[in-house]
């Protein structure tokens, strides 16, 4: 080409070059930071419904964010956590209030969220939650959903043998009775991930001693020694006694533990709300499935309940804060909560959201609603080395009542080591 040398025409090739790559690197750049990563914790299908349902609209509603989610179920999400937060965050998790976000939160793998709060007028709307979400002065997350725990039970059962919801223990002890003699185990469980019999263990605990007592103990207040927890274990030992739960729960998940209910062999479970998407799954009508609280063992004791929180988070070592954080105010909207908790069977934490009309959910929502104080669990409300100590201690009192004493001596040994 006249008037170009060879220089000059390698000189605009090489700066053409450049260019070209710079566009490329800030392309891959935006495609990166485009890049949403939301980890969640549950298969079973009515949460993973309402799941992937809420990603969808929010997909919609932010077509310019590539969402990447990663769904695994809630015991493999328990094990992998901590790994990934350290080694490959993703930009949103899901995880739990209290005490079990307070490992991550003190380890710095939780950043905290209290712009999102503020920006989005969080405190009125999520005031029921919001002390569960602090910590050291500052707000690490979003919840997005509640429920309650009771005791879930198989009405056509008790219409059989004429048995009517059991208000006391004494009306407790005496329904398993009938149930046994007419073949039918009175309580099913799956103890093989500990957390089920905490669930027992809690609300024995809340109806013999009450809420504080609760609350002392899993702030390692009172030794599990002391008297008042010797006798929700003496309460403990006269249920196992005197009802009684199906044989080998230790090697049944809770989901496992739903075949003898289904099937009419067990009548009642001691379970969280989530667990009727399963009884359904499993066959079971709205007709043959119905609720009732935890009954009274000593009425000088106000009724306190269980109703677990569930949340997110943004892991300080995410990538796209702005995106996630975006994200978590989605997330806390009334109308999505709303959508999110009738799908999976739950109820929103956002008070301006609407309750289901669903009968579970208006039951739990009445007791909640009544209830002198709301625990979280005890695995959420203990240090995680504590429950971990305490749940193991729980599932071997249940096979053998005999060790009662040991296991309570064991766990003021933990006790002392983890509450330095």
């Amino acid at each position: 080409m006249a008037g170009v040398t060879k220089a000059n025409w390698e000189d605009t090739m090489i700066k053409t070059l450049k260019g070209a790559v710079a566009a490329l690197a800030l392309t891959a750049t935006s495609a990166i930071a485009g890049d949403l990563v939301i980890n969640f914790d549950d298969l079973n299908p009515g949460p993973k419904q309402g799941f992937d349902d809420m990603i969808a609209q929010f997909k919609q509603e932010n077509p310019d964010i590539n969402v990447i989610t990663n769904v695994n179920d809630r015991e493999a999400h328990k094990t992998a956590i901590r790994n990934f937060l350290t080694a490959d965050a993703p930009d949103v998790t899901s995880w739990y209030p209290g005490n079990r976000m307070a490992p991550f939160v003190d380890a710095g793998l939780f950043q905290p969220v209290d712009d999102v709060w503020d920006a989005n007028n969080f405190h009125e709307d999520l005031a029921a939650i919001k002390a569960t979400m602090s910590r050291d002065g500052k707000i690490w997350g979003v919840p997005y959903s509640y429920y309650q725990w009771g005791i879930y039970y198989r009405k056509d059962v008790f219409d059989l043998l004429e048995l009517s919801e059991p208000q006391t223990w004494d009306e407790l002890l005496a329904a398993c009775a009938k149930m046994k003699d007419n073949g039918v185990t009175p309580f099913t469980i799956g103890t093989k991930f500990l957390w089920t019999a905490a669930g027992v263990f809690d609300y024995l605990n809340l109806r013999t001693n009450g809420y504080d007592v609760h609350n002392d103990l899993t702030a390692g207040k009172i030794k599990y020694t002391d008297p008042r927890i010797v006798k929700t274990f003496e309460n403990w030992k006269v249920l196992i006694d005197e009802c009684g739960f199906v044989d080998n729960h230790a090697s049944m998940s809770w989901q496992d533990a739903i075949a003898p209910f289904a099937n009419g062999d067990a009548a009642m479970y001691v379970m969280g709300n989530f667990s009727v998407d399963g009884y359904k799954n499993a066959g079971l009508t709205d007709a043959q499935i119905d609720f009732m609280p935890f009954p009274t063992i000593d009425a000088s004791v106000p009724l306190a309940e269980e109703a677990p929180a569930d949340a997110f988070f943004i892991p300080t070592n995410a990538k796209n804060v702005e995106d996630a954080k975006k994200f978590l105010a989605f997330v806390a909207r009334p109308d999505v909560q709303t959508k999110l908790n009738k799908t999976i069977g739950q109820l929103p934490i956002n008070a301006k959201a609407e309750i289901s009309d669903d009968k579970f959910i208006q039951e739990g929502f009445a007791l909640l609603n009544s209830a002198t104080g709301i625990a979280q669990f005890y695995d959420r409300d203990a240090p995680a080395a504590m429950a971990k100590a305490g749940m193991e201690g729980f599932q071997e009192f249940m096979l053998d009542t005999s060790k009662m004493m040991a296991v309570l001596e064991r766990l003021d040994q933990v006790q002392t080591e983890v509450y330095k």
